[in-house]
């Protein structure tokens, strides 16, 4: 677990690790030097847990993606489930992630659905997976073993929600800063890489919405990349472009770190197919982002891209394919 500040909803979180129908076997808390009572809290806690509460209070301020990296890293267990300071878990959470885990080698991290509430745990009416848009077909994707061609695009396994196998920490860490790409997106992809992920689509804990929070789930929100394809769908941005603007630098930047860090960790695991996948998403942008301003130069390129079926894996297909062509 991470905290900062989050004295105001922490203690109910913690209350709901104690009644676990399975209890953890330690918990590692990671304060990122917060100035209210969220200390005295996680101590006051530890002091009554029925498990070991270890408290780490970060020298600087390191946010959370390195908060979580070090909290990652002081884990002594087998299997790892990560926790924010607002939410709570519901008593089943671990006990039901951890049999899946427990039931098959083969799967390195599990994820579920969650209820999405207020500040004061009151249901919105919506469940975090219906937010976030992990619909029939992306699951899918994850029960036939293709987590990577999904979560190479966005996220869909929030970390909250996630427990994982330890022994990956070689893989994970360190964590990369990301933009749109936090710890937890990070984490997903990295273990889908290299093994297979499942899910439980009952929700196992209370998503709290409140002002404070870094991120949220919203009923209308959409992943980043999403959103990006979506303006890139709409007729008024076509109409409105009179140069063509690209918008890879992201895209291009997370799969490099992801190459990279396949390739230095391929004698520890085997990744080769998840590599070649990352691979042609990066040669696909940085095609995108490096055709020449002349529009008739860029036919090989786009003719190339289509025929590959790249444009349609990692873009818009025939949508884009237009837009690298005439704007």
């Amino acid at each position: 677990m991470c905290t900062y500040n989050g004295g105001l909803y922490l203690l109910e979180q913690l209350e709901s690790l104690a009644v676990q129908t399975r209890l953890p076997d330690e918990v590692v808390v990671c304060d990122d030097m917060s100035s209210d009572e969220t200390r005295d809290i996680v101590q006051a806690f530890a002091a009554v847990a029925p498990f070991p509460v270890s408290l780490h209070v970060n020298e600087t301020n390191l946010g959370s993606t390195k908060n979580f990296e070090k909290a990652i890293e002081l884990c002594d267990g087998d299997v790892i489930a990560l926790s924010d300071q607002d939410d709570v878990w519901l008593p089943k959470k671990l006990q039901q992630t951890v049999r899946l885990l427990a039931a098959d080698a083969e799967v390195g991290a599990v994820f579920t659905d969650a209820e999405v509430v207020d500040a004061n745990l009151k249901p919105l009416g919506y469940r975090l997976w219906s937010a976030a848009k992990f619909d029939q077909g992306k699951q899918r994707l994850v029960r036939e073993g293709k987590g990577v061609d999904l979560l190479i695009n966005d996220n869909y396994a929030t970390g909250s929600t996630m427990v994982f196998r330890a022994k990956y920490k070689e893989l994970l860490l360190p964590i990369p800063y990301l933009k749109d790409c936090i710890h937890d997106g990070w984490i997903a992809l990295l273990i889908a890489a290299v093994s297979r992920l499942k899910f439980i689509a009952e929700p196992l804990m209370l998503y709290r919405q409140h002002p404070g929070q870094q991120i949220g789930a919203k009923q209308d929100c959409e992943p980043a990349d999403v959103r990006e394809n979506n303006r890139e769908n709409t007729l008024d941005s076509l109409l409105a472009a009179t140069t063509r603007q690209t918008s890879f630098d992201r895209d291009i930047h997370k799969c490099r770190l992801v190459v990279e860090r396949l390739t230095e960790k391929s004698g520890s695991f085997d990744c080769r197919n998840a590599l070649a996948k990352v691979k042609s998403k990066l040669i696909h942008f940085e095609t995108r982002d490096s055709l020449p301003s002349e529009r008739l130069k860029r036919l090989p390129r786009v003719l190339r891209e289509l025929l590959t079926l790249r444009y349609h894996s990692y873009s818009l297909g025939f949508k884009s394919a237009a837009k690298d062509l005439f704007l």
